[in-house]
């Protein structure tokens, strides 16, 4: 018979430790494994070893034995009062801990945060924004999936189980509803703010063309030489520079000034007119 694929449980709820056990391992669940490249794949079955009520528990057990620990950890997202407490939870374990193969322990994040209903459009843009959030910082720590500790009818293994068949079978993440709903929508609107992170303050056409001026390697002198219909010397152009820098919040240099004009679409690329030396 297959080894079966073991897993450990960190909850600080212990009826949820406790179903999530019970029903893999009464239930002997089973999943589909990838073999090889060529999709040969074979069932496996689900144990759970162990469960436990906080991360210094699980780091303890993980230390005492490397040969005991498991294919994949199922930790709770908000932990102990923390609403990414579990994260940070999965952070150390793919930081620190590895099989005895040496290869990494699968993380899957659970969570029943995003499942409440929603009341209207501003409820939905909010909830975008906290799966963003909140999907992409356990990424970042190291997570592998995100699933729903919720089902319709009640608490159901379904979920978790999908998601072990799915990484087994080579995918590399895994997220399922209602997380998947929502995943690209929130995808889109975390990496547009990245992009054009937004910026409340006005720029007027004065400042524009001296940063335009400013992006074509103009002195100070030069740019008041070419502001003359504003009677500008290159003291009060230098001030105006210090002013925008303290408006996009950076240190006052030059390019620093010119990186944030391009990355909030203030100044184009285009309408640079570069001085020829």
């Amino acid at each position: 018979m297959n080894q079966p694929i073991t897993i450990m449980i960190v909850d600080d709820e212990p009826i949820i430790r406790k179903a999530i056990k019970y029903e893999i391992n009464a239930s002997h669940a089973m999943v589909d494994c990838r073999l090889d490249d060529d999709g040969h794949v074979e069932q496996r079955q689900l144990q759970v070893l162990d469960t436990f009520a906080s991360g210094p528990q699980l780091f303890a057990a993980l230390n005492a034995s490397v040969a005991n620990r498991p294919d994949y950890l199922l930790v709770d997202m908000e932990f102990q009062g923390e609403p990414t407490g579990g994260v940070f939870i999965a952070e150390r374990v793919r930081r620190q801990y590895k099989k005895i193969d040496g290869s990494d322990i699968r993380i899957i994040i659970l969570s029943g945060r995003f499942d409440n209903p929603l009341q209207n459009e501003d409820d939905r843009l909010s909830r975008i924004n906290d799966i963003g959030g909140v999907v992409f910082e356990a990424l970042h720590k190291g997570a592998n999936a995100f699933v729903s500790k919720n089902a319709v009818g009640g608490f159901s293994i379904e979920n978790i189980v999908r998601a072990i068949s799915c990484l087994e079978r080579g995918e590399r993440y895994y997220f399922n509803y209602p997380v998947m709903l929502t995943l690209m929508e929130a995808a889109e609107l975390y990496f547009e703010q990245q992009r054009h992170p937004d910026f409340d303050e006005h720029i007027s056409d004065e400042e524009r063309e001296i940063l335009l001026l400013e992006a074509a390697g103009c002195t100070a002198q030069e740019i008041a030489q070419r502001l003359t219909r504003w009677t500008e010397n290159d003291k009060s152009v230098q001030e105006k520079q210090k002013e925008l820098s303290r408006k996009f919040n950076i240190v006052n240099k030059s390019g620093a000034r010119i990186a944030k004009a391009l990355q909030y679409g203030l100044i184009d690329a285009c309408d640079i007119q570069y001085l020829k030396r």
